[in-house]
């Protein structure tokens, strides 16, 4: 499966790749100059952008315990970037041990990365598959190793499907996946806006990456969780889904939103 150009399983370093400008981004050190330009170009174009990634993260973790609180011990992480701890199988088994987390993703260099941070570390595995085939996803050998789906499961696609185009039916892929969940299951899933502030300029820095930014509104966010109740307080901007504090004064202009839901039976 391709992805702007490049097949999973091939590292493309002459354009910014996704994982590696929201690795930048966060401070990490897992990414080259080209993501760095690019980094330092949507941080011009959106000022925000750093408290952005930061609060989708915060978001993410508030996610793990919502659904290891309800009951559910195993996550299916799509699209999971590169491992910035805590990370989620380390944020699921603060309070359920046994947590089970299968974490995947199309960059091999997030794979080689994820691998390494998971050796030894049981219930746990990574995949080198690619969002839009989802039964390729679901049928992975390795995921089926981690991931019974016979019982509910947690499926996180956080801030990956803003890069599927209207073209690749995000929709429908999101459908198939809830499709392969049992009742009980969860779906958390962060997506990027241009409702709060033209984002033009940013959405032209992906252009040049090897996966386009494709933002929509709340609406069109909310349609992928049909066949699924969403949690209170609804789809938010993520700074303001179940904040442990006060969220920052800036809060208001972060263009992401998230929302957790949950599949009826």
């Amino acid at each position: 499966m391709s992805q702007g150009g490049f097949r999973v399983g091939e590292i493309d370093t002459s354009k910014p790749h996704p994982a590696r400008i929201y690795d930048y981004l966060l401070g990490g050190k897992d990414n080259y100059e080209v993501d760095q330009r690019a980094g330092d170009e949507l941080a011009a174009a959106a000022p925000e952008v750093r408290i952005g990634v930061r609060a989708n993260r915060a978001f993410m973790r508030r996610a793990v315990r919502h659904v290891t609180g309800a009951g559910v011990h195993q996550i299916l992480d799509i699209g999971t970037g590169l491992p910035t701890s805590p990370n989620v199988h380390e944020i699921a088994h603060e309070t359920v041990p046994d947590a089970r987390v299968a974490y995947v993703d199309n960059d091999p260099i997030v794979h080689t990365h994820a691998e390494a941070l998971l050796h030894g570390v049981g219930g746990t595995s990574s995949v080198l598959a690619d969002l839009r085939d989802p039964r390729a996803v679901v049928d992975h050998p390795d995921v089926r190793r981690v991931i019974d789906f016979d019982e509910p499961v947690a499926l996180f696609l956080v801030a990956v499907v803003h890069f599927l185009t209207d073209a690749e039916e995000p929709e429908r892929i999101v459908a198939d996946l809830r499709d392969a969940l049992p009742a009980g299951s969860f779906l958390v899933l962060s997506h990027a806006t241009g409702d709060f502030a033209d984002r033009t300029d940013a959405e032209a820095v992906y252009h040049q990456a090897t996966a386009t930014l494709n933002l929509r509104t709340h609406a069109r966010v909310e349609r992928f969780f049909a066949g699924f109740e969403l949690a209170e307080p609804g789809l938010v901007q993520v700074p303001f889904w179940r904040p442990d504090d006060v969220p920052a004064a800036r809060s208001g202009e972060i263009g992401i939103y998230g929302g957790v839901a949950r599949k009826a039976g």
